[in-house]
C-alpha cells in the first residue's frame, strides 16, 4: 500500500460510511411517511432548522398545500408535524453533510498535490454524481406533491440505485489505494483460468445483488412488502396467478405488487443457490486468507439479508426490521464489492 494513498483511503471510506447512514435514514424517511413533509428545495436556507413556534407554524401551513397532508394526514397536530419533519430534515441534512465532507477534502488533497490526474478524474466524477442525487431526491419528492401522495416507484429506484452507484464507486476506489499492486500469482494454466472464471462469477453475483436492490426499490414504492406476507410460498402459490393481470405486460414488472414482489424473491432464491456455490468454489482455490475472507463474509451476510428479509415480510414490515434489511443490502452489496476486487487483483 502507497502511504501517501492512505488518508485518501480513509477519507473515502469514511465518506461510504456516511452515505450508509444516509441510505438507512433515508428507508427509515420512506417508511415512516417523512419523506413529503418538507414540500421546497432549499439547499442552503434548508440548513437552518425551525426554531420557534411561528417557524414551525409556517412550516406547517405549507406542509398543508400538499396532497399527502389533505388526503392522509388532515387534521395533523403541529407535534405530529414535528415527527416526520425532523426525519426528512435530518436525511437532508446528512446528505449536505456528505457534500461538505467529501469536497472540503478534495480540495485540500489536490491543494498539496496528493491526487494524480486519473484519480481526480474518478473522484470528480464521483463528485458530479453526488450533486446528481441530490436533484434527484428533489425530483423524486415532486411526484409526490402533485395529486398523488405518494412518489414515483420509478423515480424513488432511481434516487437508490444511485446512492447505492455513489457507494460502490467511493469503496471501490478506496479499495485501490489500500490493496497493494495488482500481480499475478504463480499459477498453471489451469488455476489461471480458474481464478479467471472466479473473478466473472463475483463481477456476475454483485451486478445481481445491485438489481435486487433495485427490485427492492420497486418493492417499497408500491409497498408489495404489504403483500402475500407468508413463506416461502406466496399465499399457498410459488408462482400466484395475479402476475400479469395489467397491460401491457412490461408494467406488471413495475407496477402489480404481486409481480414485484416475486421478482425480488426470485432474485433472493438465486442468489441463495448462487453464492454458496461461489463460495465453495473460492475456497478449493489457492487464494490468500484476506480474500477468502471476503468470500465468508460474502456468505454470511447473504444468509443474514435473507433471514432479514424474510422475517420483514411475516412480521409485515416493521420499522426496524425494514430499516435493518435495507442496512443489510448495503452491507451485502459491500462484502460482494469487496470480494470482487479482491478477485480482479488475483490475490
Amino acid at each position: 500500500m502507497n502511504t501517501e494513498k492512505k488518508p485518501i483511503a480513509i477519507w473515502l471510506l469514511i465518506c461510504c460510511a456516511m452515505v450508509f447512514a444516509m441510505i438507512v435514514v433515508g428507508g427509515v424517511t420512506r417508511l415512516t411517511d417523512s419523506g413529503l413533509s418538507i414540500v421546497e428545495w432549499q439547499p442552503l436556507v434548508g440548513t437552518m432548522p425551525p426554531i420557534t413556534e411561528q417557524d414551525w407554524d409556517e412550516l406547517l401551513e405549507k406542509y398543508r398545500t400538499s396532497p399527502q397532508y389533505q388526503q392522509i394526514n388532515k387534521g395533523m397536530s403541529v407535534d405530529e408535524f414535528k415527527t416526520i419533519f425532523w426525519w426528512e430534515y435530518f436525511h437532508r441534512l446528512l446528505g449536505r453533510l456528505i457534500g461538505v465532507v467529501f469536497f472540503v477534502p478534495f480540495v485540500y488533497f489536490l491543494v498539496k498535490k496528493k491526487i494524480d490526474r486519473p484519480l481526480g478524474y474518478k473522484l470528480a466524477g464521483i463528485f458530479v454524481l453526488g450533486g446528481l442525487q441530490g436533484f434527484m431526491g428533489w425530483y423524486m419528492v415532486m411526484s409526490g406533491l402533485v395529486d398523488n401522495p405518494n412518489v414515483s416507484q420509478y423515480r424513488l429506484t432511481a434516487h437508490l440505485g444511485l446512492a447505492f452507484i455513489i457507494f460502490a464507486a467511493l469503496f471501490w476506489v478506496a479499495l485501490g489505494l489500500l490493496s497493494p499492486p495488482a500481480h499475478s500469482v504463480e499459477t498453471t494454466g489451469q488455476n489461471t483460468d480458474t481464478l479467471n472464471g472466479l473473478r466473472r462469477y463475483a463481477y456476475g453475483l454483485s451486478w445481481l445483488v445491485f438489481i435486487m436492490i433495485l427490485s427492492g426499490g420497486f418493492v417499497a414504492g408500491i409497498r408489495a412488502g404489504l403483500a402475500y406476507n407468508t413463506f416461502p410460498l406466496m399465499n399457498g402459490h410459488f408462482i400466484p396467478p395475479d402476475l400479469f393481470i395489467l397491460e401491457p405486460w412490461y408494467r406488471n414488472f413495475f407496477e402489480n405488487m404481486t409481480t414485484v414482489q416475486f421478482d425480488h424473491r426470485m432474485i433472493a432464491w438465486i442468489l441463495a443457490f448462487t453464492v454458496p456455490l461461489f463460495w465453495f468454489k473460492a475456497i478449493r482455490t489457492n487464494l490468500s486468507d484476506t480474500t477468502h475472507l471476503a468470500c465468508h463474509l460474502f456468505l454470511l451476510m447473504l444468509i443474514v439479508q435473507i433471514s432479514l428479509g424474510i422475517a420483514t415480510l411475516l412480521k409485515v414490515v416493521p420499522i426496524h426490521l425494514a430499516a435493518a434489511h435495507q442496512g443489510g443490502a448495503v452491507l451485502l452489496f459491500t462484502a460482494s464489492l469487496w470480494v470482487s476486487q479482491r478477485l480482479s487483483r488475483r490475490i
